[in-house]
């Protein structure tokens, strides 16, 4: 079992940068792919990024390629979103998501997932 708690989301203006960061407890965090995900106002879920256990692997979604960045600490059992050059389009509510795969980039392989972070992006 693990439960995520993320935090860093706010009001930000475009070309603005946020971290976000979740939390995870348990021991067994770093046999845990991760995962970034975000829904926006009418839309549904999408993933945003993903990073494998050991943090060797990283996949972005097109839409954040080179702007985000997906990092992991497995020895504070945190995951974080680097987002640079914020837009107005990425505005959502930001979720981290826990895997038992060592990667997964599809949303029905995660297992367990935060209540979610606000990021509002202001023109």
């Amino acid at each position: 079992q693990v439960q995520l708690g993320e935090s860093g989301g706010g009001l930000v203006q475009a070309g603005g940068s946020l971290r976000l960061s979740c939390a995870a407890s348990g021991r067994t965090f770093s046999s845990y792919g991760m995962g970034w995900f975000r829904r926006a106002p009418g839309k549904e879920r999408d993933i945003v990024a993903a990073i494998s256990s050991s943090g060797g692997s990283t996949r972005y979604a097109n839409s954040v390629k080179g702007r985000f960045t997906i990092s992991r600490d497995n020895a504070k059992n945190t995951v974080y979103l680097q987002m640079n050059s914020l837009k107005p389009e990425d505005t959502a509510v930001y979720y981290c998501a826990a895997s038992v795969r060592v990667f997964s980039w599809s949303e029905g392989y995660y297992d367990y997932w935060g209540q979610g972070t606000q990021v509002t992006v202001s023109s």
